[in-house]
């Protein structure tokens, strides 16, 4: 059991503990292999990230957390990326859901960390299930996919389900669910990311009270204004942040990968020798580089920027939220881009299983992917906004129709 025990937490200083990130960098490399092969992380290095604070990150302190930061626990992820994508984005998954029992009731916290404050919950947000609203609460039924890290999950899972709420509107919610109310089924067969362990969750006639639930897109004075500090901040780009995050560390980690494979080979061309004479492979590292600076100068910018607003008491605006949230979403494919040029200059060398690069490629491919970095939809949106368009209905900004676009 986890102690429970909450006045006598030392809470580290943010560099602190991503310098314990980086500390693990060499350990990740060396268990990547074994982590992909099981298709789930080891439990060892899961009771690592457990003893170094990480998954206390955003935990409320009144559970034993440490209400730190957005941007220390994005730091955290692209340090962790670098040496293991799976083993960071099972601590992105697992790390970001005490956020979001900080926005539920105090009920919620006090049922999953009373007794054990170590307890870890999972998700599937996307809408895969059915919810059908009654009396006190909803009942689910069905299957949810992928869900990350489920297997260190003993704390349950957020499922995400769409209802339609007492105004009659179509509304996404999000619902907690323990342990006991689902079965996982191992499907989790894929190109990348596979050591993450994003099995399939069956639910039959789950009941779920309505203090666990919450509508997962609502920003407004009712549902966050009475929160503390960190939970003020939007939910939405919270989760799309930390994803980015570890992204843009699995791309730091093929720059890591390229200069060890670069600094000791011999050019073919006995006109350049060695590769680190080469102008190609020079600039390639260079424009790679910049690219993957400039999306995590982004993240941590725009992270920074919404906190400027709720250590202040108040809201993030919803122009600036649409920011957030929409330039967040083009970091996976500049994260991709670079390391796709880095990848490319590896020549064969890259493409053998036994190296390293291929699979950081292939997890850098899906992690791309990922729903939060769908930056085809959200440039239109950001586009349309600034041109004066009215946000669509429903929205992930909270925002009603009301709301108005960008003065110009």
């Amino acid at each position: 059991m986890g102690n429970i025990e909450t006045s006598n937490i030392q809470i580290p200083s943010d560099d602190e503990i991503v310098k314990r990130a980086e500390e693990m960098i060499p350990m990740l490399r060396d268990r990547a292999d074994a982590c992909e092969k099981a298709r789930m992380v080891p439990k060892e290095t899961i009771q690592a990230f457990r003893e170094a604070g990480f998954f206390r990150i955003f935990q409320p302190k009144r559970w034993g957390g440490y209400e730190m930061h957005p941007n220390t626990l994005n730091r955290v992820l692209m340090e962790l990326a670098r040496g293991c994508p799976s083993s960071a984005w099972n601590v992105m998954v697992l790390g970001l859901h005490p956020f979001e029992v900080g926005v539920l009731p105090t009920q919620v916290g006090d049922e999953l960390w009373g007794e054990d404050n170590t307890r870890l919950v999972s998700s599937s947000y996307a809408p895969f299930g059915t919810v059908n609203k009654v009396e006190g609460g909803y009942i689910l039924n069905g299957e949810w996919l992928t869900s990350s890290g489920c297997d260190h999950a003993n704390g349950g899972a957020f499922v995400g389900g769409r209802v339609v709420n007492d105004q009659g509107e179509m509304e996404f919610r999000s619902f907690w669910i323990q342990r006991s109310d689902y079965e996982i089924v191992d499907d989790w067969f894929v190109v990348g990311l596979q050591g993450t362990g994003s099995k399939k969750l069956v639910l039959k006639e789950v009941h779920v009270p309505t203090y666990r639930s919450h509508a997962i897109g609502a920003y407004d004075q009712e549902s966050h204004g009475h929160l503390d500090t960190l939970y003020r901040m939007p939910f939405f780009y919270m989760f799309y942040a930390a994803a980015a995050s570890v992204i843009i560390g699995m791309a730091r980690g093929m720059v890591d990968m390229y200069i060890e494979h670069m600094v000791p080979r011999q050019n073919l061309n006995q006109a350049v020798g060695a590769a680190v004479n080469d102008p190609f492979i020079k600039s390639r590292l260079g424009e790679a580089y910049a690219k993957i600076l400039a999306a995590s100068t982004r993240v941590l910018h725009n992270s920074e920027e919404a906190w400027s607003y709720v250590s202040k008491g108040q809201l993030v605006p919803t122009d600036i939220r649409v920011r957030h949230f929409a330039t967040c979403q083009f970091s996976g494919g500049d994260s991709f881009d670079a390391a796709h040029m880095l990848f490319k200059k590896t020549s064969t060398r890259g493409v053998w299983l036994n190296s390293p690069l291929q699979r950081q490629m292939r997890d850098i491919l899906v992690g791309a992917n990922h729903i939060s970095q769908n930056q085809d939809n959200i440039g239109d949106l950001l586009g349309g906004y600034l041109l004066g368009n009215p946000l669509p209905q429903p929205n992930p900004f909270g925002v009603k129709p009301a709301a108005e676009a960008p003065a110009q």
